[in-house]
């Protein structure tokens, strides 16, 4: 009896095996199937998200390129704190040059990093900003989001369109520069103001090269 049980057990194992890799195969093409299938509808709310923001920078009315398809790649890049690169795009009207639009990292916020996208134009002009990315404590220091500002005629970020690269434009008022902040909160302001001040100079220095970059090309 033993003889005949030790084959059949074989035969179990040998089934039970096959069954699992035929699971397996299937659920490997599932997978692969539904991947190629929602991949285009992840790509487009994913560019609807960019230009969402982009949007908020950056008025859509002020260039007529496709803006997302024109950009360059930066590498490491400590002045607006890229430390893994980033893109930068190039918006243009009628081929001229109109802004920029980059990502900038303050790291020295309150509760950690906080991330910005920042438009600046050619004469070197603060667009916009916008907080896209940070731990700020709730109802303190993240009204440097606009979306948990409570003054939504107002909100505070606002205040970087049309500043210029100029030291002051960068610090709060409470260290002698223009920008103003909410009570209790400095270090948010602080750490916004200037990590959009160093995206600004380091715009400005490298604008030709940026723009005149072939698009999709990788800058040092």
């Amino acid at each position: 009896m033993s003889s005949e049980a030790t084959p059949n057990a074989a035969q179990t194992a040998l089934r039970t095996a096959a069954i699992m890799l035929l699971f397996t195969l299937l659920f490997t093409a599932a997978m692969a199937y539904t991947y190629h299938a929602t991949r285009p509808a992840i790509e487009a709310s994913r560019e609807q998200e960019q230009m969402r923001l982009v949007d908020e920078v950056l008025p859509p009315a002020s260039y007529d390129n496709a803006l997302l398809e024109d950009y360059v790649l930066v590498g490491h890049t400590p002045p607006p704190g890229l430390d893994k690169g980033a893109r930068v795009w190039r918006a243009r009207r009628a081929g001229e040059p109109v802004a920029l639009v980059m990502e900038a990292v303050a790291p020295d916020g309150y509760a950690g990093r906080i991330a910005l996208l920042v438009a600046l134009g050619v004469d070197g002009r603060v667009s916009g900003v916008r907080v896209t990315a940070h731990k700020e404590t709730p109802g303190l220091g993240d009204y440097i989001d606009p979306r948990k500002d409570r003054d939504k005629h107002a909100p505070w970020i606002a205040q970087f369109a049309g500043r210029s690269n100029e030291a002051a434009h960068w610090l709060p008022t409470k260290d002698g520069g223009t920008l103003a902040y909410r009570s209790g909160a400095t270090i948010s302001a602080r750490a916004v103001g200037q990590a959009v001040g160093r995206a600004a100079g380091w715009a400005q220095a490298q604008g030709p090269q940026l723009y005149q970059a072939p698009a999709g090309s990788r800058l040092p």
